[in-house]
């Protein structure tokens, strides 16, 4: 690992976090930096103990399958998940700039150790200020940190020299109990993937509507409408 000197426990202190939901918009991301609640949010968030924004941010695509489970209390609907057994891809890369259906589309964010394991706690509810252990997920490439829906921590490989991470369910994909997302959520990610890919509404629509948990409940029409 490069840049700078590692934490023994937690590993270096700068390094990418990979979004895949609604964090892929950054103001729903700067609710959890800096505290505050997002756009159509429906619960306050006290933030990082570093509330500083990211040093940088990347359009990239991860090895796995975005899917939508369980029920969301803050937007209602089912939530994003990441499962990065379901595919034939092997390594996280930069976006290519075209939507397609592989692999997941994601938003990589530097930012510091301490701000992810805050990041992650007030995923789960907890309060932040508690770094966590990145040791077996970076030697491992996953760590199951707790029983919680966002307490699997995954390293899908390094960007730039640093390592990235995400979190997401203990469960794989087939597993899981799928839910289709709400439209106020779906928004959240569509922004998200307009400010990082770049992809016209469309593709959007065609993208998330292939989803598991929201294929067969929303069409790339009703999505291109809704997003429209």
């Amino acid at each position: 690992m490069t840049g700078d000197s590692p934490d023994p426990a937690a590993g270096p202190k700068l390094l990418w976090y990979a979004a895949y939901g609604s964090n892929l918009h950054l103001a729903r991301l700067t609710a959890y930096l800096a505290g505050g609640r997002p756009l159509g949010g429906a619960r306050d968030y006290p933030g990082c103990r570093d509330p500083r924004p990211p040093r940088d941010s990347r359009a990239i695509r991860l090895p796995g399958r975005l899917y939508f489970a369980l029920e969301s209390t803050v937007w209602t609907g089912g939530m994003a998940f990441y499962d990065p057994a379901a595919t034939t891809a092997t390594t996280a890369a930069p976006d290519t700039g075209s939507p397609g259906h592989d692999g997941t589309a994601a938003r990589a964010y530097l930012i510091t150790a301490a701000q992810l394991s805050d990041l992650a706690a007030q995923e789960m509810r907890r309060p932040p200020g508690t770094d966590l252990d990145l040791r077996q997920a970076l030697r491992e490439g996953r760590a199951v940190l707790g029983p919680g829906r966002y307490d699997t921590l995954i390293h899908p490989g390094d960007l730039e020299g640093r390592p990235l991470l995400t979190f997401t369910a203990p469960w794989p994909l087939a597993e899981a109990p799928l839910n289709p997302p709400s439209a106020r959520y779906l928004h959240h990610l569509a922004a998200g993937l307009r400010e990082a890919h770049g992809w016209r509404t469309t593709e959007i629509a065609a993208y998330l509507s292939t989803r598991p948990g929201a294929a067969g409940h929303w069409s790339p029409q009703q999505l291109t409408d809704l997003l429209t």
